[in-house]
């Protein structure tokens, strides 16, 4: 042990996070209270896998070693820790032996602080954001793996093609060169492909002339993606966009390569997911439940892998999206006398927002063109209840008293739903106004004609109504976040908590109404958040917050469903707390706090400012 100045450590913990938060006094009490000690080079600092630490570590002068794998002592460090790098919380805050071990590198001098000390530091906003950013960080593979990237997914360069070349030219050169596409490049720069299906269409069934130039056929939605781009984002363009389909260029915008989803099936990063395309080409309904027992092990694959787990949601959403379209296709394929193509399915909810996991129902409502009549919607809403049933056999559920499309409420045709959706504008006190405004500006087409369903576009100006917005936001702010209900305190039940109702659907609910306030047409949380940020109702500081507290949530809601799946109980948004580790029990106390905090600005700001200056700039400091 060596003497060290309090001041002089009280200085440089006032310069490193967590601890700079703290103010002068906690600041000193911490430097009082601590040790300072020396080790030589490749001395012990410490093993936490033997032994539960008690004490969280600082780097003074000097580098640490850290390895936070107990089974790999033996290779490479997982980090190098520098002056003002924290180690050891981990252990301290579990109370068990979960590592690092830490070991040094030349001449080093740490900073020992009591749990005692310590754990408090830890627990205020500052120390939470810290925990959930190093528990992140943590998770994230030291190596990207092989396929990692889209450029070795590419297995031949494209055939590309002239604009004016003849179709018939151009299935040739398909034929000849057994290329399933063929790139059309024209001279802006933009890209179109065409694919076999195209050719049949316009050839074959359009009867059009085999001299017909390849820019009258090719297609220049298909999705495109740049060497270098992630894999893993790559396939989840393609699964959300459903293509056959992805076009992969240089950053010039030069066509480098064609991949199509059974490439990725080689990819250890996105094999699990190539599950998408087993899922589009199951045969029955009993393939479709069969392959769909595998999704629990694919999100958890893909965490462990390191994808973020906002993207394993958003994944999981366009798998949810694929097994839909899927059953659509299974039931109408039995009803001759019902058209597929009459109607648009809109996903509503989490699903719509891409924001579902293992426990979301799957909400839904249908926009049918004006042609239908009553009777045939009755019937309609017959099948639609045999795609719930397929879906049930694949392990999805729909409340059978929420927004699910074989009830009447949400089966309509788009000229009723543009009708309901002005009188919810005017009155949303009325006919549960509020509530089914907030479902429909969830909805996401994924079936259908996705110009169809006009009711979301009557909420487009709603920021215009003032009323409105006051009443929604009233509703918006009636879900407070909060750690236990008072159920539970008044009938001492086991200490669980609603992750769902007390903290996720706060945040959803603040989106929505600060994306209705701007005029944004976003549908994920996040993006709404951003999209409102810096408005006198929710600056920019709070809306960053939100953003952040919201990730930090979904990622411990997806953990905790997935080991709840692992055990073989049925996935649900209600979590054991003392199931919980010490740090997922302060990121969710933290979590709870910060959303309350805005919660209550809200309030605030809407009692004394006036409901047209809601959406201004926020005032400047």
């Amino acid at each position: 042990m060596t003497c060290v100045d309090p001041a002089e450590l009280t200085a440089f913990l006032a310069k490193h996070p967590p601890f700079d938060s703290l103010g002068d006094a906690a600041l000193r009490a911490v430097a009082e209270g601590s040790r300072v000690d020396r080790f030589a080079d490749g001395e012990l600092v410490l093993d936490a896998f033997r032994d539960p630490s008690v004490e969280v570590f600082v780097v003074l002068e000097g580098r640490v070693r850290l390895w936070n794998d107990a089974d790999d002592r033996g290779g490479g460090p997982d980090e190098i820790v520098p002056p003002g790098g924290v180690f050891g919380f981990s252990a301290m805050l579990t109370e068990s032996s979960v590592g690092p071990r830490a070991v040094a590198v030349g001449e080093v001098r740490v900073a020992r602080i009591p749990s005692a000390l310590a754990g408090p530091v830890f627990t205020s906003r500052r120390g939470a954001r810290f925990l959930a950013g190093m528990v992140s960080a943590a998770r994230r593979p030291a190596v990207a793996p092989t396929y990692s990237t889209v450029d070795e997914l590419i297995i031949n360069p494209p055939l590309v093609v002239e604009p004016s070349t003849p179709v018939d030219e151009v299935a040739r050169l398909m034929t000849e060169r057994r290329a399933p596409c063929a790139v059309v490049q024209f001279p802006d720069g933009a890209l179109g492909l065409i694919t076999d299906s195209l050719l049949r269409t316009w050839v074959l069934v359009e009867g059009r002339p085999p001299s017909t130039p390849a820019q009258v056929v090719a297609d220049r939605s298909v999705p495109v993606t740049v060497l270098g781009d992630s894999a893993a984002e790559a396939l989840l363009l393609l699964l959300e966009r459903d293509a056959e389909f992805l076009l992969v260029t240089d950053r010039a915008g030069k066509p480098r390569g064609v991949i199509c989803p059974r490439d990725f099936a080689v990819s250890p990063t996105t094999a699990g997911v190539s599950l998408h395309e087993r899922l589009r080409r199951a045969g029955s309904v009993d393939d479709l439940a069969c392959h769909a027992k595998a999704i629990p092990a694919v999100l958890a694959d893909l965490l462990s892998r390191g994808l973020a787990s906002g993207r394993v949601i958003a994944v999981y959403s366009t798998v949810v999206d694929t097994l839909v379209r899927r059953a659509i296709g299974f039931v109408f394929a039995e009803r001759a006398d019902l058209s597929v193509d009459a109607f648009t399915w809109l996903s509503l909810g989490s699903n719509g927002r891409r924001e579902a996991v293992l426990s979301s129902d799957v909400d839904s409502a249908v926009a049918f063109q004006g042609a239908v009549t009553p009777a045939e919607i009755t019937r309609y809403r017959e099948a639609f209840g045999d795609v719930y049933g397929v879906l049930a056999r694949a392990g999805l559920s729909g409340d059978e008293h929420g927004a699910i499309a074989r009830h009447p409420l949400f089966a309509r045709t788009n000229d009723d739903w543009w009708a309901a959706g002005l009188e919810w504008r005017a009155a949303p006190e009325e006919h549960n106004g509020a509530m089914m405004t907030s479902l429909m500006v969830d909805g996401r087409p994924i079936h259908g004609d996705p110009g169809l369903p006009a009711v979301t576009r009557v909420f487009g100006d709603l920021r215009a109504s003032p009323g409105t917005m006051r009443l929604l936001l009233r509703e918006s702010l009636s879900k407070r976040a909060k750690s236990r209900s008072t159920r539970h305190l008044l009938t001492r039940q086991p200490d669980t908590f609603d992750i769902k109702a007390h903290a996720l659907l706060p945040i959803v609910n603040i989106a929505r109404w600060a994306a209705l306030s701007v005029g944004s047409a976003a549908l994920p949380t996040t993006e709404r958040l951003r999209a409102a940020a810096g408005s006198t109702m929710l600056p920019e500081e709070h809306a960053s917050t939100l953003v952040e507290v919201f990730g930090v949530l979904q990622r411990l809601r997806l953990r905790y469903q997935l080991m709840q799946q692992q055990a073989g109980d049925r996935p649900c948004d209600l979590i054991t707390m003392n199931r919980m580790s010490s740090i997922d029990r302060c990121l969710l106390s933290q979590a709870v706090r910060e959303i309350s905090s805005v919660q209550r600005r809200m309030d605030n700001v809407s009692r004394f400012v006036p409901a047209e200056g809601w959406a201004a700039p926020e005032p400047a400091r």
